[in-house]
């Protein structure tokens, strides 16, 4: 699990997150409100017709996120089914804990180490 994934506050526009996805090893955008994990961006909720609004209002929970108890084979099973690589992880309530990465390989999940090394290669 990557501990320390990019947030950004339940603020930002969606302006601000296509400048974030214009890394193209950035594929989710993790909004925070006071602590509270309000939802996830992938790149695909922004097509050209989304307007430059509040990016909490393009931004989702159903199938985003996992507790941070769910074993590694359970979480595997829930990204195939949900067609996801990322899901954020949180608490009961509401606290965001982190990001599970699957590699592009399907070979393991991304690290904090792996997330640092690519921004250092970039």
């Amino acid at each position: 699990m990557v501990g320390r994934p990019d947030v950004h506050p339940g603020s930002a526009t969606v302006g601000e997150l296509r400048t974030f996805f214009a890394n193209d090893h950035v594929h989710v955008a993790l909004l925070v409100d006071e602590g509270r994990f309000i939802g996830a961006v992938e790149r695909a909720d922004l097509d050209g017709r989304t307007a430059d609004e509040a990016a909490a209002r393009v931004a989702g929970l159903d199938d985003r996120t996992i507790g941070p108890d769910v074993s590694l084979p359970d979480a595997l099973t829930a990204m195939k089914l949900g067609g996801r690589r990322r899901l954020a992880v949180t608490t009961d309530d509401g606290e965001l804990v982190g990001l599970l990465c699957l590699k592009s390989s399907g070979r393991g999940f991304c690290s904090d180490e792996d997330v640092e090394a690519r921004r250092r290669s970039t």
